[in-house]
């Protein structure tokens, strides 16, 4: 390990600014009162003012500042190293993006402003979706979706409103055994059954299984292309035309588009609806909890489905209104979020294509498909791949070899905090045994792929040496290995005074 990334992985826990504060030293510094003074009990009414001021840390202004940013130094991020989590897209995003988003004009509007006094922000959503549209190769889009997840489930339900139309609403929806655990989440939710289907052996869908499976039931199909694992289903136009016969629509769940733009359009290859994933491939900070936006594409036929109100332009409409949000769609679902969507992601993801253009989305795939594939070159000496062959975006590795030496994924990923790395995402999909799933992007540098080799190599070689030393990473972090289990079900993050 080199000393830069051992002084970067090494670092001390951060006492709480409650631990920090001292009574009579505060950050503040009121001026003298120029009128009457009014006690709260005397303006309040009776049960809205506490027996006693709140337990609030005194705290000086230089002391909260270094608090705060030793904690943002203790986060890992994208700004701060590479973070290999695959299907997750973890990405750099550039900051002009965010100063577009921080533009006054936008942060000062209000979703119930009349549509005439937010016409420019009103332009910029129908613009974005003509944009992923050309992206896509489907005919509409609505933006109002405010996560992947939830583009699933509005694709489900237009399915369903589809389909009830069409004189029968069907029960099933058909789902790779390496799909993303949040498609058969949202078919359920909608009310549909899943049915799985399995990969062959080169890690595709098997065709004659997934013909066996599509009956005169199934609403849709839902497909991930590149899959989880990181391979493009080549044969997606015999999958499609199977489940077309049939009356099935076809989903595409577009969370890993970041490997496809410019180079293949869903919609040009028989997709009925996708979801895209703004946070994920159109730049917008990812992880932490969001916000998201995960708009949703149809084809010619399906528009009058997508959720509302639907950003609109009609230059027949009065000078000033032109751009409106259409609410007169009696076929829509409905909403599926709060007034118009997560706006301000959306500023982002509108930035960042104008600044690519078609060329720039293009290079982006290219050069996030040539990083995982050198990463992948690099690494399938030490560690098996799970199918050979060239990858997309992302691949993944087994530790099968090195837990038959004595060292799980789990080990390793806990292993590379020690190196300053963000681990990537382990024990999925889950027909993969000891996972490693790994997503380089486009935006990582040779030198940061060679650092996250070298990283690799070194724990390929401590386990041949001394398995068990990875019982205990990681080591150098603030807190060791936790109970991870028992952090999700029993979280505690209030803070008392013992």
């Amino acid at each position: 390990m080199s000393e830069e990334r051992k002084r970067q992985a090494t670092s001390v826990v951060e006492p709480t600014i409650f631990e920090l504060g001292v009574p009579g030293h505060p950050g503040h510094a009121l001026p003298a009162l120029d009128v009457p003074r009014l006690e709260p009990e005397d303006v309040l009414p009776d049960g809205f003012v506490r027996p006693a001021p709140p337990a609030l840390p005194e705290v000086s202004e230089p002391e909260v500042v270094r608090h705060f940013t030793r904690l943002a130094e203790l986060n890992h991020h994208v700004d701060r190293a590479i973070y290999p989590l695959g299907s997750c897209t973890m990405k750099y995003n550039p900051k002009i993006n965010e100063e577009m988003a921080s533009l006054p004009g936008f942060t000062g509007l209000h979703p119930g402003f009349d549509d005439a006094d937010c016409q420019g922000a009103i332009a910029l959503m129908v613009e974005l979706a003509r944009h992923l549209s050309e992206i896509s190769g489907l005919a509409a889009v609505s933006l109002q979706p405010p996560a992947g997840a939830s583009g699933e489930l509005a694709g489900m339900l237009m399915a369903k409103a589809w389909h009830t139309d069409q004189g029968n609403p069907r029960s099933k929806v058909v789902v790779p055994d390496s799909a993303h655990g949040t498609n058969p989440a949202s078919l359920t939710l909608a009310g549909y059954e899943a049915v799985e289907t399995s990969s062959g052996d080169d890690g595709r869908i098997d065709v004659d299984a997934f013909r066996k499976v599509v009956d005169d039931e199934t609403a849709a199909v839902m497909i991930t292309n590149p899959s989880t694992l990181g391979i493009f289903e080549t044969r997606i136009a015999d999958i499609i035309e199977i489940a077309h016969e049939r009356g099935a629509l076809v989903y595409l769940d577009g969370a890993n588009l970041n490997a496809c733009m410019g180079l293949v359009r869903p919609g040009d290859v028989g997709f009925d609806i996708m979801h895209f994933n703004l946070h994920k491939t159109f730049s917008a900070p990812h992880g932490g909890g969001g916000p998201g936006s995960g708009p949703v594409g149809v084809r010619s036929g399906l528009e009058p489905y997508l959720p509302s109100p639907l950003p609109s332009y009609d230059p027949g409409r009065p000078e000033g209104r032109r751009y409106f949000m259409d609410r007169d769609r009696p076929r829509s679902i409905g909403a599926v979020h709060g007034y118009h969507g997560n706006f301000l992601v959306m500023v982002k993801a509108y930035a960042y294509i104008l600044a690519n253009g078609g060329v720039g989305l293009r290079k982006v795939s290219e050069d996030a498909v040539l990083n995982a594939n050198y990463l992948k070159a690099k690494l399938e000496g030490l560690y098996d791949a799970s199918h050979e062959g060239h990858c997309q975006h992302e691949f993944v590795l087994s530790a099968e070899r090195q837990k038959e030496q004595g060292a799980r994924a789990l080990d390793i990923a806990k292993r590379l905090l020690d190196h300053g790395i963000h681990a990537p995402t382990v024990y999925f999909p889950l027909i993969v045994p000891e996972a490693l799933m790994i997503e380089p992007t486009e935006s990582e540098s040779r030198r940061s792929l060679d650092a996250f080799v070298e990283a690799m190599i070194s724990i390929a070689g401590e386990i041949e040496e001394d398995p068990e030393a990875l019982a205990g990473a990681p080591e150098r972090t603030p807190v060791g290995r936790l109970d991870e289990s028992r952090a999700a079900r029993e979280l505690d993050v209030v803070w008392e005074d013992e």
